[in-house]
């Protein structure tokens, strides 16, 4: 990845057509059925644009325009029914009749920063109107992860903070360790690892199907921890996350995703996966540190 695409994902995370643009397809492929309903249509998405997104799921390529199409749609779903006829009303008026002249500008959509404000509200994550990107999508999949710990068994606690290398904490209560790993205060996984299972045991509760390593499992040493009852038990907040509005079943599944998505992104940019383990390793390393393996370089 160049300099620019790490610009465009730091300094301007709220740039999700950037991150689609350069998305593989098998994580598309998730938010066009988180947009379709599996194929099946939405009320509020056109047909012509379901079909569309469809047909391109099923042809396994995206174009430049369909990508973009996927990010109007998931900032389309982001304002609320009023705000969306408002905006389609105002932007049919025709450039400079009266009631251009005295109505107030519509942006066709909202933006995708306000969209993770939204989500990040929904499911009651610490935030003020300055927060940044990153930082929420990072607080939504740790309350997330929060919210699923204390619904796990005690055999499931200790394998999940075995995965995420903070063992050490299984002789707290579960309250307390959930507190710590949602504050990050022993952080000892990346986060990208976070995101990783998080967005694949909400794919598999929604999707029936979670996501895809095949075309690089880059950075997953292991990814049984989301195959097993631990994914499941991550989707424990689904039952309290209130899914009784139409937009919230898609947006917070797909800020979810894009959460995904982008860490792995920046993964990519920021580190070296080791060919023999799979383990992730700075960028300027020789050796694996997991296995000992050399590293290829450039």
């Amino acid at each position: 990845m160049d300099s620019t695409l790490k610009e465009q994902f730091l300094a301007k995370p709220d740039n999700l057509t950037a991150l689609l643009n350069v998305a593989e397809v098998a994580d598309l492929d998730i938010l066009v059925d988180y947009l379709t309903d599996k194929g099946a249509g939405r009320i509020s998405l056109d047909d012509e644009t379901c079909a569309r997104f469809v047909r391109a799921k099923e042809q396994g390529e995206y174009s430049g325009l369909d990508r973009g199409l996927i990010s109007y749609e998931i900032r389309r779903f982001g304002g609320n029914t009023l705000s969306n006829l408002y905006r389609d009303a105002r932007n049919a008026i025709s450039f400079g009749s009266v009631l251009d002249r005295l109505l107030p500008d519509a942006r066709g959509t909202v933006g995708y920063d306000e969209i993770v404000k939204d989500v990040a509200a929904h499911l009651k994550v610490p935030h003020n109107k300055d927060s940044d990107v990153l930082v929420l999508e990072d607080g939504i999949l740790r309350k997330i992860l929060r919210d699923s710990f204390e619904k796990m068994s005690d055999e499931e606690r200790r394998a999940l903070l075995e995965e995420l290398n903070v063992a050490d904490l299984s002789l707290l209560k579960p309250a307390t360790t959930a507190a710590l790993l949602a504050a990050g205060k022993y952080a000892g996984f990346a986060t990208y690892k976070l995101a990783a299972i998080v967005a694949n045991a909400v794919a598999k509760a929604l999707l029936g199907r979670g996501l895809s390593f095949g075309a690089t499992g880059m950075l997953m040493r292991s990814i049984k921890i989301m195959l097993g009852p631990i994914g499941w038990a991550l989707t424990g907040l689904w039952a309290a996350a209130d899914m009784a509005s139409p937009a919230y079943r898609v947006t917070v599944p797909c800020v979810i995703q894009v959460a995904y998505m982008r860490q792995k992104a920046l993964a990519q940019a920021y580190t070296a996966t080791c060919g023999g383990c799979g383990a992730a390793n700075e960028l300027s390393a020789r050796f694996c540190g997991d296995c000992g393996q050399p590293l290829a370089q450039g």
